[in-house]
């Protein structure tokens, strides 16, 4: 994966508030302090690729229950030196839904942010540095909930902040009404 091109991807994105531009700063620290910024067995963190899913309408997201986070969040993980981190979240969006007919709406970046993940039983504590495209799939299409979920569901936008307070993911949800 070449950083150079990460880098001109991350610069052309657009915050949508300061705190936002301050993730986007910060994964830019990050990749061009560690060339091997996406590799998992980097330990304080790596790229991840994250689709937030969203029905023809504009209406809902997709949605997975984390099986290890016990938390609501948009499908994604991690890059596996997929040389595109736009076919790296495409990938993870097919793979975690089941979906075959999911498309992207933009080659661009839709948000970014920068989460820790707790230690578990093969890896310390370390920080996914995410970056989310933007997709559009057919909410009546069969679901297929993979081994890394507990559920999956496509939820009414209005209604998202029921079932998680995730700051990047409330985010997400007013960047999708603005394109309403």
């Amino acid at each position: 994966m070449k950083q150079a091109h990460i880098l001109q991807q991350l610069d052309a994105h657009h915050p949508f508030d300061q705190r936002e531009a301050d993730l986007l700063q910060r994964i830019k620290d990050f990749v061009r302090a560690y060339e091997n910024c996406h590799s998992r067995t980097l330990e304080v963190g790596h790229l991840t690729g994250s689709a937030w899913v969203i029905d023809h309408e504009r209406a809902a997201a997709l949605l997975t229950h984390h099986g290890k986070l016990n938390l609501w969040v948009q499908l994604g993980g991690h890059v596996e030196n997929d040389p595109d981190l736009l076919s790296a979240s495409w990938r993870e969006a097919r793979e975690e839904s089941g979906l075959t007919d999911v498309q992207p709406l933009t080659p661009h970046i839709f948000d970014v942010d920068v989460h820790e993940i707790p230690a578990n039983a093969k890896d310390p504590a370390h920080f996914h540095y995410d970056i989310r495209f933007l997709f559009t799939a057919d909410r009546h299409a069969p679901l297929t909930v993979s081994s890394e979920s507990k559920s999956l569901a496509w939820v009414p936008l209005e209604n998202i902040h029921q079932l998680t307070q995730e700051e990047s993911v409330l985010r997400m949800v007013r960047k999708t009404s603005n394109l309403r």
